[in-house]
């Protein structure tokens, strides 16, 4: 186009006024418009896909428990004091999480939740209460949840060890949870030792 047909087009559309453009609409595959509901939730599950990837703890199927079935786990350099004080019950848990009624896939995202913020607020001791499963018809009874518990905690770096529960604390249906000190409170008690240790 020339510059003189340019300034001539632009004469001609002078006095032509924009059309007003609707707000634009998301469309479904159906093609009816989507939501503001339907759309922060799109939002929220793009969220949850990035904290996913971030879950360390195995999405393959894992074979369930028995109901009955004691829980015990420590690792090296765990005194054997410090262990059988967690088996009895004398560790106060200043954190619990209860898996009751959650699917295996929900359950994965709040134990590596759970763990990784109570590790993260210094929490030494918590309690992950997994259930004991259902019942089968020919009277004998499963957990899922305490299969996939039983193997997530052992990927997790900063599970020191694990014991099923005392039964006013929930017996083989929870865990007590024993957690590696954080950098947070591993200072707080150098803090500690240092001003006990000062000479005035």
């Amino acid at each position: 186009m020339s510059a003189g047909d340019e300034d001539l087009f632009r004469q001609e559309m002078s006095s032509v006024t924009p059309l007003k453009r609707d707000a634009r609409v998301l469309r479904t595959p159906s093609g009816q418009a989507e939501s503001a509901d339907a759309l922060a939730h799109r939002r929220q599950a793009a969220v949850n896909t990035q904290e996913r990837d971030r879950n360390s703890l195995s999405d393959q199927e894992i074979p369930p428990l028995d109901a009955w079935y004691v829980l015990s786990f420590k690792r090296p350099g765990v005194q054997n004091g410090v262990f059988r004080k967690l088996k009895q019950g004398r560790y106060e848990a200043h954190a619990r999480l209860d898996l009751h009624r959650m699917t295996t896939a929900r359950a994965r995202l709040e134990v590596f939740g759970f763990i990784e913020e109570s590790h993260a607020y210094g929490l030494r001791s918590v309690l992950v209460i997994h259930g004991k499963g259902e019942s089968k018809p020919e009277q004998q009874r499963a957990s899922a949840l305490k299969g996939c518990v039983n193997h997530w905690l052992r990927e997790l770096d900063v599970v020191q060890a694990f014991h099923s529960a005392q039964p006013q604390h929930g017996g083989t249906g929870a865990v007590y949870v024993l957690l590696r000190k954080s950098e947070r409170a591993k200072e707080e008690a150098r803090e500690k030792f240092s001003r006990g240790r000062t000479t005035p």
